[in-house]
């Protein structure tokens, strides 16, 4: 009988390591790359913000003067001390509109969202589907009815009708986002509550509401942006009284001509709470949107 012989395992190349210093290089050139796109996204809002403080002769000088005196003219002028419309009653209906709009948009979405991913209802991808295809009809479409309803009601110049038109249109797409976060919730949780003899309302205000947090925070901060910055709806539907931000900084481009420096100045200030709620939240707002990603 004779002896077989020892089966050999063919060897397999080894892979050469990479070496360190190509790693960081490479690492670096990344690293290079982001810092120059987030500059270059910075610059528009970074030469805004310069030629606010420029005079208007200044501002309108072409090439565009760098070493020109700096003042405070152009927020002067926008906060009425020369004699001015001051802009105060426009900032303060914007963050009216906006917070209540989004208030409402996170109460009627959350109950929503949850019946369709943690207790879906049948056929919910045509629900959801609904709830998309709402936000493809133009703007435009709807604003004659709009406005003919709001004049034969006598909501014109009403900031509360901003405020249901905010809520109306944020809807559809706050339930889509909602809807993807809170099907990342475990349902184990639910259940354990619900066997502690938790009811509904109390399962989404202290079981969900904390899981979903990220989610909820990119939510309304979405739906806060998107109320502050419309400008079709107010600048139709609004005159004096219910006048917005927006509203109140077309009011700068006049026949006299484009005051460059003062736009500038109203543009930096209206922009401010937007970015001091990105900034706040964004934390949350990266969080919540990369909420269920990764699986």
């Amino acid at each position: 009988m004779s002896a077989t012989a020892p089966r050999v395992r063919p060897v397999r190349p080894v892979r050469p390591v990479r070496p360190v210093r190509t790693r960081l290089t490479r690492g670096a050139g990344l690293g290079l790359v982001a810092w120059l796109l987030g500059l270059l996204f910075f610059l528009p809002i970074a030469w805004m913000a310069l030629t606010s403080f420029h005079s208007e002769s200044d501002a309108a000088t072409n090439p565009p003067s760098f070493g020109a005196a700096l003042t405070l003219d152009g927020y002067r002028d926008f906060f009425g001390t020369g004699g001015g419309a001051s802009p105060w009653p426009a900032l303060v209906n914007s963050l009216v509109a906006s917070l209540v709009s989004t208030l409402c948009v996170l109460l009627l979405a959350f109950p929503a969202a949850y019946a369709l991913s943690i207790r879906p209802v049948k056929k919910w991808t045509d629900v959801l589907f609904f709830f998309l295809s709402t936000k493809m009809l133009p703007v435009v479409a709807g604003l004659l009815p709009i406005y003919l309803f709001a004049k034969n009601t006598g909501m014109l110049d009403n900031i509360w009708l901003l405020v249901i038109l905010y809520t109306s249109m944020n809807l559809p797409i706050a339930v889509w986002m909602m809807q993807s976060f809170l099907a990342e919730v475990p349902v184990a949780v639910i259940e354990a509550a619900q066997i502690d003899g938790a009811k509904l309302p109390t399962i989404l205000a202290r079981v969900v509401a904390p899981i979903a947090l990220p989610g909820i925070a990119a939510t309304a901060l979405i739906c806060f942006i998107f109320s502050w910055n419309e400008l079709l709806f107010a600048r139709v539907l609004t005159g004096v009284v219910a006048e917005t931000a927006p509203v109140f900084l077309t009011g700068f481009i006049t026949s006299q001509g484009l005051f460059l420096a003062k736009v500038c100045a109203a543009s930096l200030v209206i922009s401010l709470p937007v970015l001091a709620a990105g900034f706040a939240a964004q934390d949350k707002l990266v969080q919540g949107l990369s909420l269920g990603a990764v699986k």
